[in-house]
């Protein structure tokens, strides 16, 4: 069978694609995701997304010759299960966790280094989640048998088999412990090892489809279901298998996700805004986050259907119009600036502006991400931002000097994780179509880089 099934669970978007094994595209269904409202607490929608991917899987499996299927989705999603399913809803990554909780998680941490990421809002951490679950639930915590990834859920609810994995456990869990690669002192200390399922690749069968699922459904019984991966790692792996190294990716979404197969500078970890993560083989990946997206939306306010020139940049720059973070409730790359978002200067006064001013933005914050990683190699740009020529312009003309690659395909993550099926064999090169960032010359964009860098540092101080 030569076609994959990918299961993407994103913040945004539930998509289910079939894609070959070399990654290329074939047909997507999507449904638009959003979280289950308290009570008990806001989580996952995943009975609404479990009817539907039952509903529309059989109908993927007739039109294209299916052999696996495996999922990929955002990191900080945790399902508590027993053989039946989950015991508790899988808590959404914004669900408020109760401030003792917190303070109890923060005291179990010997080092935020050694667990890859600082302390995040909401709950952003698995082992956070699971401490929340066992302190006010803990009936349900007693009688679970596995504590999965969101991937690995989805694998489990496929073929009632159970995993961990690395590039999960590796996304802000605060399960692993990057120093001793294993589970981290939270794990021991609480007693949860028996939770917490044995390690598998990303792209190993943990088992074919449940024999129940194929008879109702009418799916061929031998269907496998790979272990999944982090969607994130999941686009890197796909430039990886492309025979790129000495590369940074910059994944714009909700999110811009940076990560890089060099070691970031020990600042940026000592600070919190580095993150540390691990590659499908288990190698170490330093990483960055920020909420760019959802900014871009809130800087921008209606979406335009076409691009703003260069013309329009200029014109915020002659004006010293800055758009200062941040403007979500993150502090990104930001320590201390989360909800303290504004812009100085003269407003803009159209769609067009706006949107120059969130483009503007979103590139200055990949920009300070790039040197957050301290990258020096290739940069790669894709996701949604790159759709726009002049965003990767932008990045260029802010980092003279480097090369600057990007990739207008949105299903970045569909297309690595379909390769995993053929991990095992590969034996050439994995197609990926990347362009050359044009070359563009703003004026005065240096010294307002300047400016933008040092007020967003200070918090606006000056």
């Amino acid at each position: 069978m030569t076609t994959v099934a990918v299961l993407d669970v994103g913040k945004t978007n539930v998509k289910l694609t079939a894609a070959s094994r070399d990654g290329k595209l074939l047909e997507t269904v999507s449904l638009a995701n959003g979280p289950g409202a308290p009570p008990p607490y806001l989580h996952v929608d995943t009975r609404r997304i479990d009817a539907w991917l039952l509903d529309e899987l059989p109908a993927l499996v007739r039109r294209h010759d299916i052999g696996a299927i495996v999922a990929t989705g955002h990191g900080s999603a945790g399902a508590l299960v027993d053989d039946d399913g989950l015991v508790m809803p899988m808590v959404d990554y914004e669900a408020e966790v109760p401030e003792a909780v917190t303070a109890s998680h923060v005291g179990s941490v010997a080092s935020f280094r050694a667990l890859g990421s600082p302390l995040m809002p909401g709950a952003a951490h698995m082992a956070r989640q699971l401490l929340w679950l066992e302190t006010e639930w803990p009936e349900a915590v007693a009688r679970a048998r596995w504590f999965l990834g969101g991937p690995q859920y989805w694998a489990f609810r496929l073929s009632g088999n159970g995993a961990s994995e690395y590039t999960y456990l590796a996304a802000q869990s605060h399960l692993w412990d990057f120093d001793r690669r294993a589970f981290s002192n939270i794990v021991r200390d609480r007693g949860w090892q028996h939770l917490i399922p044995p390690l598998a690749p990303a792209w190993k069968p943990v088992g074919t489809i449940r024999p129940r699922l194929a008879r109702d459904l009418d799916l061929p019984a031998d269907i496998e279901i790979l272990c999944g991966i982090h969607d994130s790692t999941a686009n890197f792996y796909r430039y990886q298998q492309a025979g790129l190294t000495d590369l940074t990716l910059i994944s714009t979404g909700t999110w811009i996700v940076g990560l890089s197969d060099g070691a970031a500078p020990d600042s940026g970890y000592e600070q919190g805004y580095v993150t540390r993560n691990l590659d499908v083989d288990g190698r170490e990946l330093s990483g960055i986050l920020a909420m760019g997206g959802r900014e871009f939306a809130l800087i921008a306010g209606r979406t335009l259907d076409t691009s703003v020139n260069e013309t329009a940049i200029e014109k915020l720059i002659a004006n010293r119009t800055m758009a200062l973070p941040s403007f979500v409730e993150q502090d990104g790359v930001f320590p201390g600036s989360a909800m303290k978002g504004r812009v100085t200067g003269p407003e803009p006064e159209t769609p067009e502006a706006r949107h120059a001013l969130a483009l503007l933005y979103v590139s200055l914050l990949t920009d300070i991400c790039l040197d957050r990683l301290g990258a020096d190699g290739t940069i790669v740009l894709d996701g949604s931002f790159a759709k726009d020529p002049l965003y990767p312009a932008l990045v260029s003309a802010l980092k003279p000097g480097r090369k600057v690659l990007f990739n207008t395909d949105a299903y970045g993550t569909a297309s690595g994780t379909a390769l995993l099926a053929d991990h095992p064999r590969r034996t050439g090169l994995a197609p990926v179509t990347v362009e050359t960032a044009r070359d563009i010359t703003i004026a005065g964009l240096a010294a307002y880089r300047q400016t933008w860098r040092e007020r967003a540092e200070a918090n606006h101080a000056n």
